[in-house]
């Protein structure tokens, strides 16, 4: 019973999107900010529409007819996702509505293509990760920005960048443990470059996360901290060799990174 219950929480995405949501917790702490709850339930519950969307779907009939019962619970679940996400992002301010239909845009078209023939931006070689990082940084770092009424200064570029070299990262387990399914014309980081400099480019980009922290204006000791401990964490993933080709390794532990990050913030302030 138990191993259902996580095999659910897995796959109907709500592991993914509490690690969506930590992420735009650990941003709201980094500016200061109290956490708006409208925006994190927005987040959370979009997130879980949109993977399982995508995992389960992306063409109307495969989406709307399931004969799987299974399927068929995590689609009542996403429906239902759907409608809480479409409330929460009713009390929110337009310019977060604004920035949504973007990233809403943008998601959309990662799976779906605007021509009939045409493809879609998932199957364009290389560039699905870039959506990703790019779609998770809107999410996690401009949403909680505009819902607190920052400007979009310089750190916010920075912090902008550092997201999407964290997210990057966080994918290259999945692009390594996949690739053995993936098709050849998706043209992968390891397609092209191999599984060990994959991991060479992820402990590069990790170093680049880290390292940026420096650029920032406005600058903590206790953020530079935790970011020398998220680093050291996902170098340890990186360089993990076969566990990376575990699924629970990749889906649970790999995507509870984010989470790990918010706990060691909220663990700070509760006690220091």
């Amino acid at each position: 019973m138990l191993k259902k219950i996580l095999n659910f929480y897995l796959d109907a995405s709500i592991h993914v999107a509490v690690s969506v949501i930590s992420m735009a917790g650990v941003t709201f702490h980094l500016l200061g900010s109290s956490s708006d709850i409208n925006l994190l339930g927005f987040i959370f519950f979009s997130v879980i529409v949109c993977y399982n969307f995508i995992k389960y779907g992306v063409e109307a009939y495969k989406y709307l007819i399931v004969s799987n019962s299974y399927h068929k619970i995590i689609q009542a679940f996403s429906f239902a996702s759907f409608v809480c996400a479409i409330y929460f992002l009713l009390q929110l301010d337009r310019n977060i509505l604004v920035a949504t239909i973007v990233l809403g845009l943008l998601t959309a078209l990662y799976a779906i293509p605007l021509m009939p023939r045409a493809k879609n931006l998932r199957s364009l070689a290389g560039l699905k990760i870039y959506i990703v990082a790019f779609v998770w940084a809107g999410f996690t770092v401009l949403l909680p920005v505009l819902d607190a009424k920052m400007s979009l200064d310089w750190d916010f570029f920075v912090t902008f960048i550092q997201r999407m070299l964290l997210v990057l990262v966080l994918i290259l387990p999945f692009e390594i443990r996949d690739m053995q399914w993936d098709d050849k014309s998706l043209r992968t980081l390891p397609q092209i470059l191999g599984v060990k400099n994959t991991r060479r480019l992820g402990v590069g980009l990790t170093l680049g996360f880290f390292l940026l922290t420096f650029l920032k204006d406005q600058l903590y000791s206790i953020e530079i901290v935790f970011r020398l401990v998220l680093a050291i964490v996902l170098i340890l993933v990186l360089i993990g060799g076969k566990r990376t080709h575990s699924k629970y390794f990749v889906v649970f532990w790999v995507e509870a990174i984010p989470i790990f990050w918010f706990c060691m913030f909220w663990w700070a302030e509760r006690y220091f």
